[in-house]
């Protein structure tokens, strides 16, 4: 059958199409209205159309198995389909998605990963390198590697594709002017387009299936010139009769993936993220005051509008700048858009204005100020319940109920929690608001869902205290809708992922950080699990690190008691029988390599810490006798015997005659450099205020450091240098100070030399010293 219906090609996020399609659509006046969009989306669009709902938003498909795949949808006021849906309603047209269903898109995503994995990783790049290197080689070639749009901008003598579009289409107002454009414009681009055969080929399978969906309408009863088709311009030019429409064998030939779909709020941020024709544009913000312009019949008012909130900015952020400044920004935008041609001035135009007079010439004056007009923080919100999958529903009600709606925005926010009762308010759910905010956001965590995140603090804070960044994004709401595959709700989501990490929990140290994650998620039952769990693998685990970690680990949990609201105490024989390997395991897993002695470092710390905040429960006693056991060592990691000589120094076990003795024996010119210097280093590691307090080892230090020759000096410097790498500058003042004294020197002159700036020779030595290679030590 042939047929030809009225088509009107834009491009998907066009503030000019959006307006021209309404006034089309006026002057058209069709029955029915067929949009480019998952067909299966048909059942979301009364509510895309509902008053309460505010793009802008996004149809969210996705796989109901794993791996999970995702597609995505978006929508602003000004796209030109959300148009076309709001005329539709407001005229009582009958309007429908016709484009293919999300179930075959995500059928044809896979299938191309599936392409790409068995194209070989190897022959492709070889291929990719011999193409870069012919590229490099011939201009030609460098020219066709360019995408076809940013070749059509380059002919238009423009710097990118997107002000291309802007000054040819997004200022055309002329009757019907936009729909000829965009169509001859799409008929262009089919004629050139060089892409490879497989985006080629999904292009035909798509428009087989419009034209297939067209047809059936058109079998309906509606007559092909009471139809309106709302399509990308590339599509425009092959929605008629006189092509094939896709029969029912070809579909049922398209591979799938079953779907399910959803809405979501989205942002402005994440539109100006995306690229390519069609998928978003760099300024969202800014085109909706281009659409608003329109709305209002004042478009040359827009470069005044623009420039006007960049200056509003600068002040908000406390930088003057005059009306003057703006006025003459105008008068400049102007001037540029007409050197190109241009019936106004388009973005670029508007941004080299406000960067010569606003920013003075220079674009970091004003950097953040353009990306919050040309951006802004728009989000989108939906009406309460509206088209939510099961768990994005809990994830609304908890927002409400632990009055946390506020900070779901783009903008970035700390949000500090005090997990202790409150006993200034009434009821238990207001007495304890923190400790559910807490658990709700670790759980987010666990799940993945970048909603809140641990705010990294300079100094460790109480148990009692926490803070976290909050921020909004897509890609949050995509993970939380993933997630109902794992449950209904956050809480039953979050247990389940708990199942699945212990099952494939086979380390102490794991097993240990399941048990305080789920602790700190309010899960006891999935907590229990795990202490379960961690109780069978130490029974045969003997890694002195993976020990001292799941050690320290449990004595974090069972520190939070009181205030996360559960018994620790079956946890504490646990962490008394770890105390207890860990400390028989010290001294056989001390002698180890260098590269392995950081990580050991991390873990007797990890277990000292143990001892001391459990010492009236864990056999302490014998955790200090393997650190003299290790201090005393001469055949364990220098390093590590140093560490531990220090813990006990820091106990006050050692008292300093021993202590001058220990370090003479150490440091001495019969010792090998790296073994004394490594020493050292182990030692300088801990209460370093003590050490700073005792001249004698300093006196030891520099007459051990005098004997050595030039190869044993340049040994020892390794762990010399690292070990003072970690002081302060007052630190290292005062150790100037110490072997000032020592060598008869003024303190006050020993300082000022050591603040004189570097000769050219010593800069050099220095930089010799960073390129020296000591993986031969």
């Amino acid at each position: 059958m042939t047929w030809q219906i009225n088509v009107f090609g834009v491009r998907h996020l066009s503030p000019m199409g959006a307006w021209q399609l309404r006034r089309y659509l006026d002057r058209v006046r069709p029955e029915v209205v067929l949009i480019e969009g998952l067909t299966d989306a048909a059942g979301l669009i009364p509510d895309i159309t509902r008053p309460q709902t505010r793009p802008p938003i996004a149809i969210l498909a996705y796989t109901d198995s794993q791996p999970i795949r995702t597609l995505v949808y978006p929508l602003a006021s000004y796209s030109p389909e959300y148009q076309a849906l709001l005329w539709a309603k407001e005229n009582g047209a009958e309007v429908d998605f016709i484009d293919l269903p999300s179930d075959i898109f995500l059928g044809l995503q896979e299938q191309e990963a599936e392409i790409r994995r068995g194209a070989g990783v190897g022959a492709g790049e070889h291929a990719e390198g011999e193409a870069d290197q012919s590229a490099a080689d011939n201009p030609a070639a460098r020219e066709t590697r360019r995408s076809l749009y940013e070749r059509v901008a380059a002919l238009a003598g423009e710097d990118d594709y997107d002000t291309y579009w802007e000054r040819n289409y997004e200022h055309n107002d002329s009757d019907d002017g936009y729909r000829r454009a965009s169509y001859e414009f799409g008929v262009a681009l089919r004629e050139l387009e060089e892409d490879l055969p497989r985006w080629r080929a999904e292009n035909i399978v798509r428009e087989a299936f419009m034209r297939r969906r067209i047809a059936e309408t058109i079998a309906a009863g509606t007559k092909p010139e009471k139809i309106v088709a709302v399509v990308g311009a590339f599509h425009a030019s092959v929605l008629s009769g006189d092509l094939p429409a896709m029969t029912d064998s070809e579909l049922k030939k398209l591979r799938r993936r079953p779907s399910k779909l959803t809405l979501m709020p989205y942002s402005y941020f994440k539109l100006s993220s995306q690229s390519g024709y069609g998928a978003g544009n760099q300024a969202p913000h800014y085109f909706e005051l281009l659409w608003r312009a329109l709305q209002s019949h004042d478009l040359p008012a827009l470069p005044m509008h623009y420039l006007t909130l960049v200056a509003r900015n600068l002040r908000e952020a406390g930088t003057h700048r005059s009306t003057a400044e703006v006025i003459e920004g105008v008068r400049l935008a102007r001037t540029l858009s007409a050197m190109k041609n241009g019936i106004a001035p388009t973005l670029a135009d508007l941004r080299d204005a406000a960067v010569t007079l606003i920013g003075q010439g220079e674009l970091s004056n004003i950097r953040e100020a353009l990306a919050r007009v040309d951006i802004g923080t728009a989000i989108g919100t939906l009406p309460q319940g509206v088209s939510q999958t099961s768990i994005q529903a809990d994830f609304e009600r908890e927002l409400s109920r632990l009055k946390l709606v506020k900070y779901r925005t783009t903008v970035r926010q700390d949000v500090s929690l005090d997990l202790r009762e409150n006993r200034r308010v009434k009821g238990e759910e207001a007495a304890f608001l923190d400790l559910h905010r807490s658990s709700f956001f670790h759980r987010l965590r666990v799940l993945e869902i970048g909603f809140a995140s641990p705010a990294r603090v300079k100094q460790q804070s109480a148990n009692w205290a926490e803070v976290w960044q909050v921020q909004w994004t897509p890609e949050s709401e995509i993970a939380l809708v993933e997630a109902v595959l794992l449950g209904e709700t956050v809480e039953l989501a979050t247990a389940f992922k708990f199942n699945q990490q212990l099952e494939k929990c086979h380390s102490i140290d794991a097993a240990a950080a399941l048990v305080k994650d789920a602790c700190q998620c309010g899960l006891l039952q999935s907590m229990e699990a795990a202490r379960a769990r961690l109780q069978a693998l130490s029974a045969v685990s003997t890694e002195f690190v993976a020990i001292a970690r799941a050690t320290y680990q449990l004595s974090l949990v069972a520190q939070y008691g009181d205030v996360r609201r559960f018994d620790p105490t079956p946890l504490l024989p646990l962490i008394e029988a770890l105390f207890v390997q860990g400390s028989l395991a010290l001294f056989a897993a001390a002698a180890c390599a260098n590269s392995a002695a950081k990580e050991m470092l991390v873990a007797v710390d990890e277990l000292n810490r143990v001892g001391l905040q459990f010492h009236d429960r864990v056999d302490e006693a014998l955790w200090l006798r393997t650190l003299q056991q290790l201090a005393d060592a001469d055949d364990r990691n220098a390093v590590l015997s140093g560490y531990a000589c220090g813990i006990l120094l820091e106990r006050g076990l050692i008292p300093s005659e021993a202590l001058a003795r220990e370090v003479s024996r150490r440091i001495s010119p019969g010792v090998p450099a790296d073994l004394g210097a490594g020493w050292f280093e182990g030692l300088a590691q801990r209460n370093r205020y003590g050490l700073l307090a005792r001249q004698s080892l300093w006196q030891q230090l520099a007459e051990y450091i005098s004997s050595l020759d030039e190869e044993q000096f340049r040994r020892a410097l390794v762990f010399l240098r690292r070990a003072f790498g970690c002081f302060s500058p007052q630190e290292k003042r005062q150790i100037t100070e110490n072997l000032a004294e020592h060598w008869g020197l003024q303190v006050d002159g020993a300082s000022e030399l050591m603040e004189l700036p570097l000769s050219e020779q010593e800069e050099q030595k220095l930089q010799d010293l960073n390129e020296f290679d000591f993986g031969d030590l």
